[in-house]
């Protein structure tokens, strides 16, 4: 189910007065969804010593929805600098932040280094030279290439450019022990939105079998394993909830074979982002023209500026239209925005019921990589956040851009260059 009927229940009477105070576009999150959402996940795995969540900043870099991820214990796991400083500015130093780069410059190696540092995970060999100061712990990105597959959206991993390659990982750690590290993870992510439990337990048990190869041949164990993300949300109604609790009782069977084989145990770390925030979030939008063509379209007042998924990769977001019954007869129309690109369709004959100009719709499951992914092509500015929080207020957590935000880097001293 892509909404909960829990957040549907305290949302949508209030959607009116909500629209009507801060205006539409926004996206609009739930505290309540989220934080039970990670208190089931933190619950699943207690019993294993130094289990840690990550929460993916890429998926809702919102320093709101961070400081409640800290609040559940979990730590941040950062692709880029702009997220570690934003991780760093709710608090989170040392092991509490995983940087995962790929690509990675100088300058972004001293950053992540410096005030306080952070758990460094290489992308590939060649950075292990380029690390201005090898920590004591490090990790490495495996790409198994063809020993899996991945997915859709992240590819087959022969051909994704993410990782360390199977044949190039015993060097890697040994050229990272050489410069001084002494504590070792390895790390993994090769499918994203995966709805299979399966899929997520066999790279666990991948992980481990990598992990007593390498522990062979140089004499080391591994401080962590972490089985990334990718843990997939049900955005159709008819698609079936991902099974967490069955990755977890197959995971925890794997570590304690693992253990029994080995004499130690790795904590297992863990990377969600979508699975955390995405069904906890919806953008809500205002119907603001009818066009009667070849088809029908229904025009609202945000673009794919604002969420790009449907138009990047065809994905299927659920939109209800409060206070319409379900009883009403539909109709097939395309819900669409004003950019100038065919595939600004937020819905693509959609059977919705007949929508008014006027009407509120709720597209759902926008709490990962919806505000995220934003862009200005056209000058179109992103929408607000708020935050539906578990008192019942409603708090502004970001505001919408202005046009003076999308010219700001016009503003600037001249200069010139005569080479």
């Amino acid at each position: 189910m892509p909404m909960s009927p829990d957040y549907r229940d305290r949302l949508f009477p209030i959607l009116p007065e909500v629209a009507a105070h801060f205006g539409t576009p926004f996206h609009i999150y739930d505290e309540t969804g989220i934080r039970e959402t990670g208190t089931r996940l933190r619950r699943l795995f207690a019993r294993l010593g130094g289990f840690q969540e990550y929460y993916a900043v890429k998926a809702l870099p919102n320093p709101r929805i961070l400081q409640i991820m800290q609040e559940l214990g979990f730590g941040f796991d950062c692709s880029s600098v702009a997220e570690l400083l934003l991780a760093r500015q709710v608090g989170a130093r040392g092991e509490a932040l995983m940087f995962t780069s790929n690509n990675t410059s100088a300058e972004d190696f001293h950053t992540a280094l410096a005030d306080g540092g952070s758990l460094l995970n290489l992308d590939d060999i060649s950075l292990v030279p380029k690390v201005p100061r090898m920590p004591e712990t490090i990790c490495f990105r495996y790409n198994p290439g063809p020993r899996r597959s991945g997915n859709s959206i992240i590819g087959n991993p022969v051909e994704a450019k993410y990782g360390v390659a199977h044949h190039q990982l015993i060097d890697a750690y040994r050229a990272a022990m050489a410069r001084g590290a002494r504590r070792f993870g390895l790390h993994t992510m090769l499918a994203s939105n995966e709805r299979n439990h399966l899929y997520m337990v066999q790279t666990v048990e991948m992980l481990l079998e990598v992990a007593r190869w390498i522990g062979a041949e140089l004499g080391i164990r591994f401080d962590f394993i972490n089985m990334g993300g990718g843990l997939g949300i049900a955005y159709h109604p008819d698609e079936a909830p991902f099974d967490l609790e069955a990755m977890a009782d197959g995971i925890l069977r794997q570590l304690d074979a693992f253990g029994a084989d080995q004499g130690y145990v790795p904590r297992l770390f863990m990377e969600s982002g979508r699975y955390m925030t995405g069904p906890h979030g919806v953008l809500v939008v205002r119907a603001i023209n009818r066009k009667e063509i070849y088809r029908t379209y229904i025009g609202v007042d945000a673009s794919m500026s604002a969420l790009m998924r449907p138009g990047m990769y065809g994905a299927y977001h659920h939109i209800e239209v409060p206070g319409k019954s379900a009883d009403l007869p539909v109709e097939t129309v395309d819900v669409v925005g004003s950019l100038c690109e065919n595939n600004d369709k937020f819905a693509l004959q959609r059977p919705l019921p007949p929508i008014d100009e006027g009407d509120l719709l709720v597209i759902q499951d926008t709490g990962a990589h919806g505000h995220a992914m934003g862009f200005n092509y056209n000058g179109k500015l992103r929408p607000k956040e708020l935050l539906l929080r578990a008192d019942g207020r409603v708090e502004l957590i970001r505001r919408a851009e202005t046009v003076e935000d999308y010219f700001a880097t016009l503003q600037f001293e001249a200069q010139t260059l005569l080479p």
